[in-house]
């Protein structure tokens, strides 16, 4: 436990003094929340963040908020004003105030994960994992809320059921209903037929791998490997392999999931894309030797949050940016 110093004077007479040691609390903690909007929205809305401290109303407390290990700005307040994809991330506070001995700060807030899409539909599960017997309540929903006509709720490629509105729920839930969901949802625009998607989590985040010294390539080269699961049924469609280093491509598209490149200092991150479903995916990026702060902010810039899942609980997002194509 940390300990405050303090000379407390017991008496009127010079040079007498008592040593007392008093001993100081437990760093307080922030809290972050959302009071307006939800955690998973459309490009061009906005959301709404607040920052506290828990039993310090009265108190003259200070908030900066961060992403990542950057800090944003100081105020009790953070709004993200029609979001762009690449503000996704985890946003967390901190509180702070000064006193007449010194500035005091708490700990960081528990994070809360924004992610900003930049698709047309997207389904929306409830904030926390699901229990077995309970029922699941998902929203399809979709860009500037037209006015459905029919929404198609998916799981693991197969449908499950039809509704005439956005609103579609699975009942007494089981270990079963583990799996990836999502939903096509039509409307009619004049005496047109419109439909879209739900991106669906029929292909998995890709994995880049950096083999610096494998024995079938050149001493001078390294080998790029990219892994990604593609759940679909037969035929399998042809999956595409992208890779890039330091936001620049090494190369065209390939049928293969490897490649050897001069090995080189950087981030490296790779590709994979299934034309014919029209889904792409970009890995995490993998650094390689010195890398200096420019790469990891062009990637900061570059890389997409993607999916993010647990136990009856699936949230699918698909890279729909002309990025890298």
């Amino acid at each position: 436990m940390k300990l405050l110093l303090s000379l407390l004077v017991v008496s009127t007479l010079p040079q007498l003094a008592e040593l007392q040691v008093f001993p100081t609390s437990a760093p307080q903690t922030a809290v972050a929340e959302l009071v307006k909007g939800v955690p998973w929205i459309f490009s061009g809305e906005s959301v709404r963040l607040k920052c506290s401290v828990p039993g310090n109303v009265s108190a003259e407390w200070r908030y900066r908020w961060f992403k990542g290990g950057e800090e944003l700005q100081e105020s009790e307040y953070f709004v993200l004003w029609k979001a762009r994809p690449q503000q996704s991330g985890k946003y967390y506070c901190q509180g702070l105030r000064t006193t007449w001995i010194s500035t005091q700060h708490t700990l960081h807030s528990l994070p809360i994960e924004i992610e900003v899409d930049s698709g047309w539909a997207i389904l929306q599960a409830p904030p926390l994992p699901m229990l077995v017997g309970e029922t699941m309540t998902l929203t399809c929903r979709v860009r500037d809320n037209p006015s459905l006509t029919e929404v198609i709720l998916y799981k693991d490629g197969v449908e499950l059921q039809r509704q005439p509105g956005p609103e579609l729920s699975v009942t007494n839930l089981t270990l079963q209903n583990h799996g990836s969901y999502w939903c096509r949802a039509s409307w009619n625009i004049f005496q047109y037929n419109c439909s879209v998607f739900s991106p669906a989590e029929v292909l998995t985040e890709p994995m880049l791998e950096i083999v610096p010294n494998d024995p079938l390539i050149h001493e001078d080269r390294m080998l790029l490997v990219c892994k990604v699961q593609l759940n679909a049924r037969e035929p399998v469609p042809h999956i595409h392999y992208y890779f890039y280093q330091d936001g620049l491509s090494l190369g065209p598209a390939s049928s293969q999931d490897r490649v050897a490149v001069l090995r080189d200092s950087g981030r490296y991150w790779c590709k994979a894309s299934v034309p014919t479903l029209g889904l792409k995916r970009l890995s995490e990026p993998v650094a390689y030797g010195q890398v200096t702060g420019e790469h990891s902010e062009h990637m900061t810039n570059q890389k997409r949050i993607v999916v993010r899942q647990s136990p009856f609980r699936m949230r699918h997002n698909a890279d729909q940016w002309r990025q890298f194509s």
